[in-house]
């Protein structure tokens, strides 16, 4: 029984052996090569105090290239979640503006230039429908037809997605949500 244990052992650590001397030259060419990154986060941590004055009613910083928002609350908590960001460059905006209402399952209407792009789209669709673009809720921002909200399409995270709007998976969305009052400080950069 012994020596059997002993060949298996053996097997084991030759087969891993052999894995590492066939994989290596590739993992060593990659690294040389420069190109590959490794699962490393790729955003930036931003201080509040490089873009506003004061917490106040706290604050929300979107980076829209690299798809993360950093949640500060007025007692200086700060939190980060992923995002998704605008299809493209004509659809983001960027600046300072602030919280001007909160709702819970919103509906939804696609803004004209949305219905310019894509005349089939729906007139309006319902709050809590599954299809419903918004999620269960949504930050209303003081620029009109911007919002941050939920999706229940979680493969939009972290990609380049939306039609300007900043979105968070629903669970991170009604986080914010609730910690966020109406008067909240919102920039986009």
């Amino acid at each position: 029984m012994k020596n059997g244990l002993k060949a298996a052992s053996r097997r084991k650590v030759l087969s891993g052996l052999s894995a590492t001397i066939l994989f290596a030259p590739t993992y060593l060419r990659a690294q040389e090569q420069g190109g590959v990154r490794r699962n490393s986060s790729s955003f930036r941590i931003h201080d509040w105090q490089d873009h506003f004055d004061k917490i106040g009613k706290g604050i929300l910083l979107s980076d829209t290239v690299t798809m993360v928002l950093q949640h500060w609350t007025p007692d200086g908590e700060m939190r980060i979640y992923p995002t998704s960001v605008p299809l493209t460059e004509d659809l983001t905006r960027r600046g300072y503006t602030e919280v001007v209402e909160k709702r819970v399952n919103p509906g939804w209407t696609p803004t004209p230039s949305m219905r310019e792009r894509d005349p089939e789209l729906p007139i309006h669709v319902k709050g809590g429908d599954p299809k419903n673009p918004l999620g269960s809720r949504a930050l209303y921002l003081s620029w009109q037809f911007y919002r941050i909200h939920g999706t229940a399409d979680t493969r939009k995270i972290g990609r380049k997605s939306s039609n300007g709007c900043i979105g968070l998976y629903n669970e991170h969305v009604e986080e914010v949500f609730e910690r966020s009052p109406v008067g909240t400080q919102v920039k986009l950069i």
